[in-house]
This record gives structure tokens, sequence and C-alpha cells, in this order.
């Protein structure tokens, strides 16, 4: 909890003007694709999934997870992507990224409230 507290703190007084450096480039697609080895979210996920899914855990009833859980990644994962390349722009004045972070903020502050009660 004091973790999230903490993060909300340092997201609500980040640097606006702050920008990426010209030297920084986003990940490669393979890049990115290596990654999820590494990922324990994705590790969690699959585990969990195979577990649930294919609990008798033969090849053909974990391929039929693993094709629903891509099928259904690809139009998620592409959705999130628009959605960052349109904030993108939105967030492009410094008063807005401002307003987004401190809104971002108290939504996780409202978040970890809730759990406690």
């Amino acid at each position: 909890m004091h973790y999230l507290l903490y993060l909300a703190f340092k997201i609500a007084t980040s640097n606006a003007k702050q920008k990426a450096s010209s030297e920084s480039k986003p990940l490669t697609f393979i890049q990115a694709a290596l990654f999820q080895w590494v990922n324990p979210k994705a590790w969690a996920m699959a585990l969990s999934a195979v577990s649930l899914y294919a609990p008798d855990k033969n090849l053909t009833s974990v391929l039929i997870v693993s094709l629903v859980f891509g099928l259904i990644n690809l139009p998620c994962v592409s959705s999130w992507t628009l959605l960052g390349e349109k904030l993108q722009h939105l967030l492009a004045s410094p008063k807005r990224l401002k307003a987004f972070n401190y809104l971002m903020a108290i939504l996780l502050i409202a978040s970890v409230m809730f759990s406690l009660f």
C-alpha cells in the first residue's frame, strides 16, 4: 500500500516537460516478443490459463488454449496501441499532461483506499 501511495505521489509530481532523449528508441517487435519470456505477468497468465482450461495438459488442449488466448490478445493489444497513440497527441500539451498525471494519481489513491474498505 505504501508503495502505491508513493507511486501516486511520483505520478502527480512528475515533470511534464521531460522529453524522451533522442537516443532512446522503443523496442522492436522481436525485442518486445523476446521480453515476454521474462515478463512475470505473462508467465502467471499462461500458467493460470493452462491450469484452468487445459487440466489434462495434453498437447491438443494446450494448443487450443494458446490459440484462443492469441486470438483474443491481438485485438486487445491493437486497441491498447491505438489508444496510446491517440493519448500521445492529446497529451502533447504540458498543461493537459499535468492534469492527466493528477487524475491518474487520484485514481490510484482511490483504488488503494477502495481496497482497504
